[in-house]
């Protein structure tokens, strides 16, 4: 009886510190999924890079993720949905195609990439786990933003879009 009490409590408490954010970081709810992320950390490692990414964007005028397919705009229903397909279009299109000749543009990149990588993670178990249904606004929302970034080669829509981080974090800190 002492063991399963000792067990219960021991489990109890590691649950609640997976569920607790670590010091500094933010909880976000996007629809019924919450993902816990150090966005200062995130915002730090951007701006610290920021100049040297935008000077890197030839094409000023087109923008892949902002007006007039604005993410402000969205349900909170498709938020969970659009967030996930994000996080997943920086992870596996964005931050891979990255790299500069700067050792430190390429930390900063890598240590924002993780920190995106981490919070994918934890959004698909829970898109997976509440069956998050993508509306048909997050969908052409979000086929405009690929249409946006494979209308350019490759490190040009992967350079934007890293200079266009700050609206997507924006999005998430006034959702």
């Amino acid at each position: 009886m002492r063991g399963s009490s000792l067990f219960l409590c021991l489990f109890s408490t590691s649950c609640w510190v997976n569920l607790m954010p670590t010091a500094g970081d933010k909880i976000f709810h996007f629809g019924a999924c919450r993902v816990s992320m150090s966005m200062a950390e995130i915002r730090a490692g951007f701006t610290a890079i920021k100049a040297d990414i935008q000077s890197r964007d030839p094409i000023r005028t087109l923008s892949i993720l902002s007006h007039p397919h604005s993410l402000h705009k969205l349900k909170s229903s498709d938020r969970c949905c659009i967030t996930h397909q994000l996080f997943t279009f920086y992870v596996d299109k964005v931050f891979k195609h990255c790299r500069t000749e700067d050792s430190f543009v390429n930390r900063k990149i890598s240590s924002i990439a993780n920190s995106f990588l981490s919070a994918r993670r934890k959004l698909s178990q829970c898109h997976e786990q509440n069956n998050c249904m993508c509306g048909e606004e997050s969908r052409e929302k979000f086929k405009q933003i690929l249409a946006n970034y494979e209308g350019l080669n490759v490190t040009s829509a992967a350079m934007k879009s890293l200079g266009e981080l700050d609206i997507l974090l924006d999005w998430m800190e006034k959702s």
